[in-house]
């Protein structure tokens, strides 16, 4: 996928005010228009026009789309990193429905689910529209519940017609046992509402940080661990690690690699839904450093014949 420069498209700075940004939009779509460029390419440069203006004519996703800085080139080859979207604060629902249609890769992959709130005011009074943000937290926090201080960032336009950002701090209650995908309700905290109607509510997507060794499905835990070759021949009771603390787990005689034990009720549990740790056993030999040791792999290979690759026919 290749980096857009949105603001080369159009012809505008970076800091350009929105009334420029409207401006450079309406003489670009004039010069490419299919109706009236007779450019060879002026139906794919229209569309990347139109592309453009979709988000910086927008001062959320144009905040957004600031984040990744001026060191990208147009054409350059770019992937967005995970959870690049995480504290900006976004008008309506969130991520619901496909907006992208007819845009390029590089904009569905920023902006193709995010759905702003095309709501007209038609009357004085009105709720405030609802906010939609992603956050991200730690397994830990999700494991055990928390109180946390979250700083999210809100685009705004200043009288200058700039977009400026600003800080938008909260404190917020991370229930037990939430799993990536859930959204905290905040209610009160979205837009403010007109005529004395009531502000509208902002909606916060749950995230996970990578963890060392620990990755989340759902509400099940997952771990892979490495054990040695006559614990898994003989059986063993290791200490294993779980988001509550070291438990031991027992290693059935004979295990292979790859075999999966379930540590019951140590995922991402609440009162009424259960998760478990998912244990996946990974065999790992140590290696011969001495004659001795060397000597011991060999008296193993005449004592215990065995082909690991029977079941590929060879």
């Amino acid at each position: 996928m290749e980096y857009k420069d949105y603001y080369q498209v159009l012809g505008v700075a970076r800091d350009a005010a929105q009334d420029q940004i409207k401006q450079a939009y309406r003489k670009v779509a004039r010069k490419y228009h299919p109706d009236v460029s007779k450019e060879r390419d002026a139906e794919a440069k229209f569309k990347d026009v139109i592309e453009a203006y979709e988000v910086l004519k927008d001062p959320e996703k144009r905040a957004a789309y600031d984040k990744f800085g001026a060191n990208w080139r147009d054409g350059q080859k770019f992937e967005p990193p995970p959870n690049w979207d995480a504290g900006f604060e976004f008008r309506g629902a969130g991520y619901t429905g496909g907006d992208a249609a007819g845009f390029s890769d590089f904009f569905e992959s920023l902006f193709g689910q995010e759905r702003t709130a095309g709501t007209h005011r038609q009357a004085f009074r009105m709720k405030g529209e609802d906010q939609h943000a992603k956050i991200v937290i730690n397994l830990a926090d999700a494991y055990a519940g928390a109180n946390q201080t979250i700083t999210l960032t809100r685009p705004e336009v200043d009288d200058h017609g700039h977009v400026r950002t600003s800080p938008h701090r909260l404190h917020i209650v991370i229930p037990k046992g939430i799993i990536e995908g859930q959204r905290i309700r905040l209610e009160g905290q979205g837009l403010p509402g007109y005529g004395g109607s009531p502000p509208g509510d902002l909606f916060l997507e749950i995230a996970f940080a990578e963890h060392r060794f620990f990755h989340a499905e759902k509400r099940d835990i997952h771990l892979t661990l490495p054990i040695a070759p006559w614990e898994a021949a003989l059986g063993a009771s290791l200490t294993v690690p779980t988001l509550g603390g070291n438990v031991q787990l027992k290693i059935p005689p004979g295990s292979q690699g790859g075999k999966k034990l379930r540590l019951k009720g140590k995922g991402l549990s609440t009162g009424r839904h259960q998760g478990d740790q998912i244990v996946t056993l990974h065999i790992v030999a140590p290696e011969a450093k001495t004659e001795e040791q060397r000597q011991l792999y060999a008296t193993m290979a005449k004592m215990m014949p065995f082909n690991p690759r029977s079941e590929l026919g060879i």
